[in-house]
Order: C-alpha cells, then structure tokens, then sequence
C-alpha cells in the first residue's frame, strides 16, 4: 500500500494532472499514503521488524521512522503546493500540462524514496535513488527558463555521475557477498543477509566499497565538495520541490549511506567509516555555513543552509555511539521539519514580493504577518535557538563531540556562530521594515508552517516516550 498509493497517484496525475482538481487529488492521494504508513507504522511498534515479499522489503525501527517523517513532510507540501502553484499559473509561469507534469512527477518522487527506504535489496536501493533522481530532474527543470534548465541539467549530470560511483560500491558488494552467500543471485544483495554476515566479508573490498558509496550517495546528501548541484537546484525549481528536496531527498541518501555503513564497519573492524564521515560533515558544516554570506536569493540561502545541516547529521553519525546517533536522529527530524516549514514561507514571501532577491523582499510582517512571523520563527528554529529541538539535537552533538573528539568542536563552533550571524542578518530585514507589496491573489496554505515548527517547539521542550524509544532503537541498530 505505502508503494502502490504514490504511483497509482502518479497514473492518476498524468491522465488528470491538467485539470482544477489536480491539487486537491495530489494532496488527496499524499494523505491515503501517509494513512498508510501509519498502519506501518503501528505494525511494526507492536510486532517488530518486518520482511515482505521474499525478503525484497525489509522495515524496522531505523527506517520506519523515516518512512514517517517522509510521509507526513510529503502529505503537507502537498497542501502547501495548492495555492502555491495556482499562484504561479495565474503570473503565467506554468500552464495546465506542466502541472499535470508536477503533479505526476510528485508522486512518482515520493514512491521513489518510499522505495529506496523500504527495500532490503542494495541493487534495488540503487534503482530506487537513481529514479528519484530522474524525477527530480523534470521537477527542477518545470519552469523551462534557461536557469532552470542549466541547474536541472547540472542536477542530473552531477547526480548522475555520483549514482554511477555508487553503483560500483553495489558490484564491489556483490562480489564480497557471493564468497560467503554463495551465488544466490540478487539475494545476496540483501542488506537482512549482508548485515548477518558482515563479518565475514572480505575487508579491503569492503573499505573501497564503502568509499565509492559515500562518494555516489554523499552527492545526494550534498556533501561538499560534491554539493554544487544543490543550491541551484534548490534556486531555480519550484518551491514544494525545494521543500521535497531539503526536507526528504537529503535524509534518503543518507539513509542509504548509513545501511552501507553499519555493513563495512561490522566487517572491517575499525572506524574508518566512521572518520570519513566526520571529515566530509564537518567540511559541509563550515563550508556551507561559509557561503551564506555571499548568497543575495532567498532560496539559494536556504539550500546552503541545508548543506551545513546535512554535514552536522553526516558528522554525528560518524561519531556513532547511541547518544550521537540519537542526536542525528533527532536532527533529521527537526531539520526536515524545519526547513520544509521556511521554504513554504519563503516560496510566498518570493510571491509577494514578485522577486526571489533577498533585497527586493522588506515587510512581510506588514503585507501578510502569518508570511513574515512564519518566516522568522523558522529561522530562529533552524539556527538553533532554544527551545525549539534543532538546539537540542545540537546541544546533543557538541558535547558528545567535546568528549569524543574535542578537536572538532572549534570547527563546530565556528560554522554555528557563522550560520547564525548570516542568516538572521539576511532575515530580519525582509521580515520588518516597510513594503507596498500588494496581498497574494490566493491565500497562501500556511498551517503546515506553523504545524512543523509546533511540533519542533515540542521536540525541544519534551520528546514523548514512543518517539525516544523509537530513536534509541535505530541508534543501537546503527551502532551495531
């Protein structure tokens, strides 16, 4: 059901995506899917991990939580993307059949990740990314502008070259696997079989595999310096798609980086794994904290933002360990939450505004107050203040870095206090000051706004107790 309601939607859309109901149907068709996950969900809080057909699907507490997060962040982009693009329309930016081509392709993108964190098969993980990869590429590209074109054409070469490095690490598994699997065909692909093995699989392929994976799948996280396709991307394609982008998109790659993690360091017996990741997230976190300054569109600051996050995640998983591991899980959720919730502001504020320019953006408090207070409570949340969860999830992460490696906390340090200061620079004055920007034609969807941060607020101030027993579980499960 969690696969097949996003692609019957995706056939849906491609024979309906033209006409006025197309928005309610995508949004329709995103709830179905998010009901259905929470069946999935209940089934596996009360009988455990659970295999599906012939072993090919595999969920359990690491995935199903993101399955989740995915799910609800797809349901309400889905909301947000009504009015939204209906907007674009009336301006003349998109006509009938480009919506029916967004609104097809949204849906195959969802089922395309769903795929890629459901499946047990590290081939068909692969096929999974490279086909949300492809859908992306026609989502970025939906304005038909020459920007738009260049940063999808960017998109898919850069990503395309990075799936391909990936692919290899799956031969290079393969062929570690069929030496202690036998040659059982795909089923030594799955990770179930791999991961009850692992060590047992021959090292040194193993160590180059994994080298080749986090270069093929860290292009998809947007690990610099493999992260150049992301903030034109991001800058040019509409904004649900940044939302799907910086929200979901980022923390699938990772996920996948992350399975093939758990394998190399069982089988290898050291942490070097774990030292890579440390070194290309904190690369990401200082470099990408770094470029904020220099950024003057809104979008395009908000997708480096995503980059340094990311590289905050990457580098807590590479600490391991169940608290730090805790932490990147919890910093998964609060960012994809968070940063879904700024670019719907920002989508309507670069509406209001007829610009993208930060510096054509003044007085969204004064043109639409829900815009602009939406706008600045997201910033603050994303910048860590407290007590809304990004602060906790990176309080979590700073101390466990000061007592495990007390060399990179001043790296930390610096790309916080950098972020902080760029962004709420860049902030402050679009959301105060004067503005005789007229009102937006249609009334921008902005619950889902003030509904993400709710729940970032809460995650900060209290986690419940199925939510921590659920990420104390996928922290142990990481951890070996």
């Amino acid at each position: 059901m969690v696969l097949g309601l996003p692609l019957l939607g995706a056939f849906l859309l491609a024979l309906f995506g033209a006409r006025r109901y197309a928005a309610e149907l995508n949004a329709g068709m995103s709830f179905s899917t998010l009901v259905a996950v929470s069946f999935l969900v209940l089934r596996v809080l009360r009988h455990g991990p659970l295999l599906a057909l012939h072993e090919q699907f595999f969920v359990d507490s690491f995935n199903v939580f993101l399955v989740a997060l995915t799910a609800f962040v797809g349901f309400t982009t889905a909301l947000f993307s009504r009015p939204y693009m209906r907007i674009e329309e009336q301006r003349g930016r998109l006509n009938p059949q480009r919506l029916r081509l967004y609104h097809s392709m949204y849906q195959l993108f969802m089922a395309a990740m769903f795929l890629a964190l459901l499946t047990n098969n590290m081939g068909l993980l692969w096929v999974a990314m490279e086909a949300a990869t492809l859908s992306t590429v026609l989502l970025v590209s939906l304005y038909r502008t020459r920007a738009s074109l260049e940063a999808a054409w960017k998109y898919f070469i850069l990503c395309g070259v990075g799936i391909a490095q990936a692919l290899f690490g799956t031969i290079l598994l393969y062929f570690a696997a069929e030496h202690v699997l036998g040659r059982e065909g795909m089923t030594a692909l799955l990770w179930t079989h791999l991961n009850a093995v692992k060590g047992h699989l021959e090292p040194r392929v193993l160590g180059l595999a994994f080298v080749f994976f986090l270069v093929g799948y860290g292009t998809k996280v947007g690990l610099a310096p493999l992260h150049n396709w992301l903030p034109d991307a991001h800058a040019e394609g509409p904004t649900p798609v940044s939302a799907v982008l910086s929200g979901l998109l980022l923390n699938v790659a990772l996920y996948a980086v992350i399975r093939c993690k758990v394998l190399v360091e069982g089988s290898i017996g050291s942490y070097l794994p774990g030292h890579m990741l440390m070194g290309f997230g904190l690369l990401s976190a200082v470099l990408g904290a770094f470029f904020l300054w220099r950024q003057r569109d809104i979008k395009r600051l908000f997708a480096y933002s995503s980059i340094e996050h990311m590289g905050i995640i990457t580098f807590a998983f590479g600490i391991g360990g169940p608290i730090a591991n805790f932490a990147a899980l919890l910093h998964m959720t609060v960012h994809s939450l968070t940063k879904s919730s700024i670019f719907f502001t920002a989508g309507h504020a670069s509406q209001t505004a007829d610009t993208q320019q930060m510096a054509g953006i003044r007085g969204l408090v004064g043109v639409s107050p829900t815009i602009g207070w939406g706008l600045m409570l997201g910033s603050i949340a994303i910048l860590g203040m407290p007590p809304f969860g990004v602060f906790a999830s990176e309080f979590l992460i700073l101390t466990t870095a000061m007592r495990e490696h007390p060399w990179t906390t001043p790296f930390l340090l610096i790309a916080l206090g950098v972020a902080f200061a760029a962004i709420f620079r860049k902030v402050q004055p679009m959301v105060f000051g004067e503005s005789n920007a007229p009102p937006l034609p249609h009334s921008p969807a902005l619950a889902p706004v003030f509904v993400h941060l709710a729940i970032v607020l809460m995650l900060g101030v209290y986690i419940p107790f199925a939510l921590a027993e659920w990420y104390r579980a996928a922290a142990l499960l990481i951890g070996g």
